[in-house]
């Protein structure tokens, strides 16, 4: 079974970053496109950035420009780092293997103004 554990959420003023990681346990990470997603109270969960086996990324507009994402393949790991942080970026953040559809429990991101 893979798991998928985030961590790094955190308590911010706005204007300030957090860097989000992402532990995938299983062998055929490399393989696996992945996903960011987030959920604000009260609202749908929301698709916030992916990249593929091969690297390449992509971007929701509300976050383009200020929001990174990356992984790590020796190291079985996707990475989201977020600057500029602003209320709205608040919510349940969820790592996503894009290519099994596991999701983690997702890391808490609280952005104050």
């Amino acid at each position: 079974q893979v798991q998928l554990v985030e961590s790094g959420g955190g308590l911010v003023q706005a204007g300030g970053s957090l860097r989000l990681s992402c532990a995938h346990s299983g062998s055929l990470f490399s393989v696996s496109p992945m996903g960011w997603y987030r959920q604000a109270p009260g609202k749908q969960r929301e698709w916030v950035a992916s990249i593929a086996s091969g690297g390449s990324t992509n971007y929701a507009n509300s976050v383009k420009g200020r929001f990174s994402i990356s992984r790590d393949n020796a190291k079985n790991t996707v990475y989201l780092q977020m600057n500029n942080l602003k209320p709205e970026d608040t919510g349940v953040y969820y790592c996503s293997d894009r290519r099994l559809n596991y999701w983690g429990q997702g890391t808490q991101v609280t952005v104050s103004s």
